[in-house]
C-alpha cells in the first residue's frame, strides 16, 4: 500500500454523497422522523449538522446548544451562527444548574484545593495537560494541573492517578449531562441522536462513554481530522469555525486537543494513525514524514498504548449472551 503525504486526500463530493446516504438509510431503516445533534461550536459538529441537513432536509434536524459556566462563550456564539445559517430549529439549554446540583464543580474543586489551598474557583483558571509535543521529547502520559489568574501561572504540578481520576470523573459529567438532554429530545420527537466523533478520537478513546460516545449513529467516525477539514471547506462551513483551535472546552482556561490529549498536531496524528492501522513499514514512515526512527517508535508506542487502554470504550459491555 502506497504511503505518501496525500494519502488522506479524497474526492469530497463522492464522500459527501456516501455519508448522506449512510445518514438517510439509518433514519429510514430505524423508522425515525429525523435527528437530534449537539452543536458545540466546533468543526466536527458543524460538519455533521451540515451533512445531516443535506441528507434529510433542515426540518428533520434539531440542534441543541448546551453550554455551562466554564464553556468558552465563543462556543455558543459559533453554534448559534451555524444553526441559523443551516436554517435548522435549535435550542440553547444551560446545564450549569444540573452540574451544580450533582456537585460536579465542588467534587473537582475539592481535589484542586487539596493541592493548592489558595485556589479560588471564581477568580482562578485551570487546565489539564499532558507533556509537550511527543515528536520533540519522549515522556509518559502523566497529566498535570495548571492554575493561573489570567496573568501568570500560580501553580503547576503533575497529578497522581487518584487525583486525575477524580477530576475526570467530575468533568465527564458535563458530557453525560448533555447526552441526557439529547436523548430526552430525541425520544420525545421520535428521532435518533447523531454523534460527531471522528476517527482519531474513536481509535484513541478521546470521548466519554455514555457521554459524547453514547449516540445512535456516527457519520464521521471513519474520517481523519484532516478529512473533516477537507469536507468542511467543501461544504462551506464558516471560516471562523474551521480556523478555531480544536478543544475539549471542558475547563475555564483554554486548552487545545494537542495539549490535552494527542501531544502533536492533527496532521501528524492522522498520518501516524493511518500508518499504524495499515502496517506501514518503519523506514517508509520515516522517509515520508521526515522523522527519525526514535521519533516514529515513540509515537507508535503512544498510539498503541492509548488504543489498548481505551478498548472497553469501543465495545459493548461483556455479557453471558456471547457465550450462548
Amino acid at each position: 500500500m502506497e504511503f505518501n503525504k496525500n494519502v488522506l486526500y479524497m474526492n469530497s463530493e463522492n464522500e459527501v454523497e456516501r455519508i448522506i446516504g449512510f445518514i438517510r438509510n439509518n433514519v429510514v431503516e430505524r423508522k425515525k422522523e429525523g435527528l437530534v445533534i449537539g452543536l458545540s461550536g466546533g468543526i466536527d459538529s458543524a460538519l455533521v449538522s451540515a451533512l445531516c441537513v443535506r441528507a434529510l432536509g433542515k426540518e428533520k434536524v434539531f440542534g441543541l446548544v448546551l453550554p455551562e459556566k466554564e464553556s468558552n462563550p465563543v462556543s455558543r456564539d459559533y453554534a448559534e451562527i451555524h444553526a441559523k445559517a443551516l436554517g435548522i430549529r435549535y435550542e440553547v439549554n444551560e446545564i450549569t444548574r444540573e452540574l451544580e446540583a450533582f456537585g460536579a464543580y465542588e467534587k473537582r474543586d475539592s481535589i484542586i484545593m487539596d493541592l493548592y489551598p489558595e485556589y479560588l474557583p471564581d477568580k482562578h483558571r485551570i487546565k489539564i495537560t499532558l507533556p509537550g509535543n511527543i515528536l520533540e521529547k519522549d515522556g509518559l502520559n502523566f497529566f498535570s494541573l495548571t492554575i493561573d489568574d489570567g496573568k501568570k501561572v500560580l501553580f503547576f504540578e503533575r497529578l497522581k492517578k487518584h487525583q486525575i481520576n477524580g477530576i475526570f470523573a467530575a468533568t465527564d459529567l458535563k458530557q453525560r449531562t448533555r447526552m441526557m438532554h439529547l436523548y430526552y429530545n430525541a425520544e420525545r420527537m421520535n428521532r435518533l441522536v447523531c454523534g460527531t466523533t471522528n476517527r482519531p478520537e474513536t481509535l484513541q478513546g478521546y470521548f466519554v462513554k455514555c457521554g459524547d460516545g453514547g449516540v445512535d449513529m456516527e457519520p464521521i467516525a471513519h474520517l481523519y481530522k484532516t478529512q473533516v477539514y477537507q469536507l468542511s471547506r467543501h461544504l462551506g462551513i464558516p471560516p471562523e469555525i474551521i480556523d478555531r483551535q480544536p478543544s475539549p472546552d471542558t475547563f475555564n482556561s483554554q486548552v487545545g486537543d494537542e495539549e490535552f490529549f494527542f501531544r502533536m498536531p492533527y496532521d501528524k496524528v492522522d498520518m501516524f494513525l493511518y500508518a499504524w492501522e495499515h502496517g506501514i513499514d518503519m523506514e517508509e514512515i520515516c522517509n515520508v514524514m521526515d522523522l527519525s526512527k526514535s521519533q516514529v517508535e515513540r509515537v507508535l508506542r503512544d498510539l498503541t498504548s492509548k488504543f489498548r487502554s481505551t478498548k472497553h470504550l469501543r465495545e459493548l459491555p461483556p455479557s453471558l449472551l456471547a457465550c450462548r
